[in-house]
């Protein structure tokens, strides 16, 4: 009778749990796909053809298919008969990836560094390394989704700061004592940049410290890519760089730069790196002649950060509020998701294609289009760019954006707007 209700007992618990799971489901099909975003799909509309302009892809340099590295990868791939699928705790000795983490160690001019899966699980294996209960740890608002993770995984204390106010960040460690300040030197969505050597300069003075995540600087700034902190003289200032290699480096890995002694310290403490498989002998062979192409091709560098110059002024002048970016992501805040569907369908209809990011990416109200400029863009594509948006400027109500509002709030749009 006893083990009946014990049965009994489960079958009840197991269709709770999956009436929660059904509502939860049905919560975002109803609350967002059918009322928010009208019954279409903020992400899913056209496919780009042969003539489209792509601005979605993070490949900044433009070297994703570069024959080199294709020719790598066959040649390891044939060299290769059979792959030691591990954790990378076992590693030892002079392998093909520490071999290559000596090399990005010494490009960026840190004491060492470490390969991972991803750029995520990079910041969240370091932040349980260095972080845990009653750390606190102090990230800027508009830090990399898996920072936050990282902190909420290791129990730590996340103490928020204001977006590059560096006096928010001196009250908040004032208030909480010393740990752990976490940044962006790129911040992903709407492409503002850090004011490094201010923040890096209050958490060395408040004793912390400090990451900086390079994922959409490393490869594009910096002397022969080496990055905004080594571009700017903090190497010797910042504890640890990490970066996703799926951006600049068209790889799929993650890379943690850090102090001397720390490597093995991190291959037995954070979880991402014991319970997970490390890098296959192709990937490390990709990754090993794309760092020879970033250092080696300025031009790519040159090009991008001109290409990026080009965009920001010509937007500008056609009155959407740009003004955050300094790097090559571009966002089209829109605000609204809804608005922001149309953006995108509006946009797609002139060929363009940009990536959309809404909640949890971005605030609520606060969702838009990003663009991801590249080396190989050409005039043009940049043209084509910018009548699509010069002619979508009404259909959008881009003058109604609060985004435009914010800058209209200084006269510049009225002025544009009068004009054009």
């Amino acid at each position: 009778m006893n083990n009946l209700l014990q049965v009994e007992d489960d079958s009840r618990n197991a269709l709770t749990a999956r009436q929660y799971l059904d509502q939860r489901i049905d919560e975002f099909r109803v609350d967002r796909w059918q009322n928010e975003w009208r019954g279409q799909h903020i992400m899913r509309g056209r496919s780009p053809g042969a003539s489209s302009v792509r601005l979605i892809s993070n490949d900044y340099l433009s070297i994703a298919g570069h024959p080199e590295i294709v020719s790598a990868q066959i040649d390891a791939l044939k060299a290769t008969s059979e792959s030691v699928l591990m954790s990378g705790v076992f590693l030892h000795g002079q392998t093909p990836q520490k071999q290559l983490e000596c090399r990005f160690a010494d490009w960026a001019g840190m004491p060492e560094a470490i390969l991972s899966q991803s750029g995520y699980a990079a910041n969240v294996g370091l932040l349980q390394a260095i972080s845990g209960p009653g750390v606190p740890v102090y990230i800027d608002m508009h830090a990399h989704a898996s920072l936050w993770d990282g902190i909420q995984s290791a129990g730590a204390e996340a103490h928020p700061w204001r977006h590059n106010d560096i006096s928010h960040l001196r009250r908040q460690i004032t208030a909480h004592g010393p740990g752990v300040v976490c940044v962006d030197s790129v911040y992903s969505t709407n492409g503002s940049v850090c004011k490094l050597a201010e923040t890096v300069g209050m958490a060395k003075l408040m004793g912390c410290l400090v990451i900086v995540d390079e994922s959409h600087s490393l490869g594009t700034h910096g002397p022969s890519g080496a990055g905004m902190v080594a571009g700017q003289g903090l190497t010797g200032d910042v504890d640890f760089i990490t970066a996703s290699l799926a951006k600049a480096f068209a790889g799929r890995a993650g890379l943690i730069m850090c102090p001397v002694g720390f490597s093995d310290y991190f291959w037995f403490t954070a979880r991402p790196a014991i319970f997970s498989s490390c890098l296959l002998p192709h990937e490390i062979s990709a990754l090993d002649k794309t760092l020879d192409v970033v250092i080696r091709d300025e031009w790519r560098r040159e090009s991008l950060h001109k290409n990026a110059d080009i965009v920001r002024r010509g937007l500008a002048d056609l009155g959407y509020n740009v003004d955050a970016s300094k790097s090559q992501i571009i966002a089209l805040e829109s605000g609204l998701e809804y608005d922001t569907l149309c953006l995108r369908q509006a946009m797609e209809a002139n060929d363009i294609f940009g990536s959309v990011f809404c909640a949890p990416a971005t605030p609520k109200k606060r969702s838009l289009l990003r663009l991801s400029i590249n080396a190989s863009m050409s005039m043009n594509e940049i043209g084509k760019l910018l009548k699509a948006c010069e002619d979508v400027r009404d259909q959008v109500g881009m003058w109604e954006w609060s985004s435009t509002r914010r800058k209209s709030a200084s006269g510049q749009t009225t002025m544009l707007r009068t004009i054009c």
